[in-house]
C-alpha cells in the first residue's frame, strides 16, 4: 500500500470518527430533560439553594471534561507518537524510572482531589446550616403514600395521604397528596418513615433525603417561586415505589394560610406507624434560635 493511500485511509477514519462523536452529542441532547442533566441552568432560584447547587455541578461537570480532554488527548497522542512503524524489530526501547514525573502524577490528583472536596464540602455546610423558621413540616414517607404535618406559628395542621393505586389504571396525580408551601418563607422538613425506607425527593429543588424508620433527618430550604412542582419516593421501597408520588405547590402566604384552614388540626404522629417505630430527634439539627436583626 502506498503512502497516499494509507494518508487517505487516516483521513477517512478521521472524518468518520468526527462525524460519530457530533452525532452522539447531538443524540444526547435531543430533551430538555437531557439538556439540563448536562448542564442545568434554568430556573436557578426556585429555593434559596438552587443556585448554589447548580454552580457546583456545572463547575464540577467543566473542570471533570477539561481534565478528561487533556488526559485523552495525551493518551491519544502517545499512542500515536509511539506507535509500532513499519521496519521496527524487537521491543521498543523502555523508559527509565522518573522520579519528577511520579511526583508529578501524585500531586495533581492530589490537588484536584482537594479542590472537588473543599468547594463540596463548602456548599453542603450551607445547604445542612439549620436556620430559624415559622414552618415546620414534619413529613411522613408510607408504603405507599404520603402525610404532613404542618407545625406554622404555633398552629398544627395535618393531611393524611392514602395510596392511589387502582389495579390496571394509571395513577390519577390530581389525587394524590399535595404539599403546601408559602414562598419566601424559611421551612424546616422533618423526615420520618412509618415503615421502610423512603427517600424525600422534589426534584426542582435539587435536594433529597432518606426517611429512615427510627431516625428524623431534616432539609432547611426557602421556596422563592410559586408554581407547582412534583415530589416523588426516590428510594425502592416496594411493589408501588413508582405510585408514590405527591404534588407541591409554592403559594402566597395568604393562600398557604388559607389552605391551612381547610386542613383538619393536629397532626398525625408517630402512634400511626405501622412498624411501631418511634422517629428519635437529634438535637444536633435543631434550628438555631434567630438573632436579634437577623
Amino acid at each position: 500500500m502506498s503512502s497516499q493511500d494509507r494518508t487517505s485511509g487516516r483521513a477517512k477514519a478521521l472524518r468518520f470518527a468526527g462525524v460519530a462523536a457530533v452525532g452522539a452529542l447531538a443524540l444526547a441532547g435531543c430533551t430538555p430533560e437531557a439538556k439540563r442533566g448536562w448542564l442545568p441552568l434554568d430556573d436557578p432560584d426556585t429555593t434559596n439553594h438552587t443556585r448554589s447547587l447548580m454552580e457546583l455541578w456545572n463547575h464540577s461537570w467543566i473542570a471533570s471534561l477539561v481534565i478528561g480532554l487533556i488526559t485523552w488527548g495525551l493518551a491519544l497522542w502517545c499512542i500515536v507518537a509511539y506507535r509500532r512503524r513499519k521496519g521496527d524489530t524487537g521491543y521498543p526501547r523502555q523508559l527509565s524510572y522518573s522520579m519528577p514525573l511520579e511526583i508529578f502524577y501524585t500531586a495533581v490528583p492530589l490537588v484536584l482531589i482537594i479542590t472537588f472536596f473543599t468547594f463540596s464540602n463548602r456548599t453542603q455546610q450551607a445547604v445542612d446550616k439549620p436556620v430559624a423558621s415559622d414552618l415546620v413540616v414534619n413529613v411522613y414517607g408510607k408504603q405507599w403514600s404520603w402525610d404532613f404535618n404542618y407545625d406554622f406559628q404555633g398552629k398544627q395542621n395535618y393531611m393524611q395521604g392514602v395510596q392511589v393505586h387502582e389495579p390496571g389504571k394509571v395513577v390519577d396525580e390530581s389525587k394524590i397528596p399535595t404539599l403546601y408551601l408559602p414562598v419566601d418563607t424559611p421551612v424546616q422538613f422533618d423526615l420520618n418513615s412509618r415503615d421502610v425506607n423512603h427517600s424525600f425527593w422534589i426534584p426542582e429543588f435539587l435536594q433529597k433525603l432518606d426517611m429512615i424508620p427510627g431516625k428524623t433527618n431534616h432539609i432547611y430550604l426557602t421556596p422563592q417561586r410559586e408554581g407547582s412542582y412534583h415530589g416523588k419516593c426516590a428510594e425502592l421501597c416496594g411493589e408501588y415505589h413508582s405510585e408514590m408520588l405527591f404534588n407541591v405547590e409554592v403559594v402566597s402566604v395568604d393562600e398557604f394560610k388559607a389552605q391551612m384552614a381547610k386542613l383538619p388540626e393536629g397532626e398525625v404522629g408517630s402512634d400511626a406507624n405501622r412498624l411501631g417505630v418511634e422517629p428519635t430527634e437529634d438535637v444536633t439539627h435543631k434550628p438555631a434560635p434567630a438573632k436579634e436583626g437577623e
